[in-house]
């Protein structure tokens, strides 16, 4: 079953990401798709926020490929987007963050499909215009 966000702005994308991030447990995976600019970022920082992590903190690690942070539970942002393959993402550890204590919220999921355990959430977000974005929630669709 499939459910629906709109948010009109970057503040109001944080307020949606903290909606759900309240609802979150140890163990729970989140897939974020969704063009560059589209607002994964802002998404994980309502999360973070619900999780008793300062969202000025949360950083897209493009570069890094994961960041830890240190809340009520820990939160595992991964960004696969440099990734070339899931051999890669196997590299970082990354089935050990998937079974860990913590909460997953993976940006370019796509790069690494085979390794994410079915019961993942993907969360599609889609860019309507300037400040309008369209959240898709539901099971993997690709």
């Amino acid at each position: 079953m499939e459910s629906e966000f709109i948010s009109k702005s970057p503040a109001e994308t944080i307020s949606v990401g903290k909606k759900i991030g309240k609802k979150l447990k140890a163990g729970d995976i989140l897939c974020l798709k969704g063009d560059l600019g589209a607002g994964k970022t802002h998404f994980v920082k309502g999360i973070a926020e619900a999780l008793n992590i300062n969202p000025d903190e949360v950083l897209s690690p493009t570069y890094t490929l994961i960041h830890e942070y240190e809340g009520t539970l820990p939160l595992y942002h991964f960004d696969c987007y440099r990734m070339e393959s899931p051999r890669e993402a196997l590299e970082i550890g990354v089935e050990e963050y998937f079974y860990g204590a913590g909460i997953c919220v993976i940006e370019w999921p796509e790069r690494i499909t085979s390794l994410i355990p079915p019961e993942a959430l993907w969360i599609t977000i889609e860019i309507a215009d300037r400040e309008t974005r369209k959240f898709v929630i539901g099971k993997n669709s690709l």
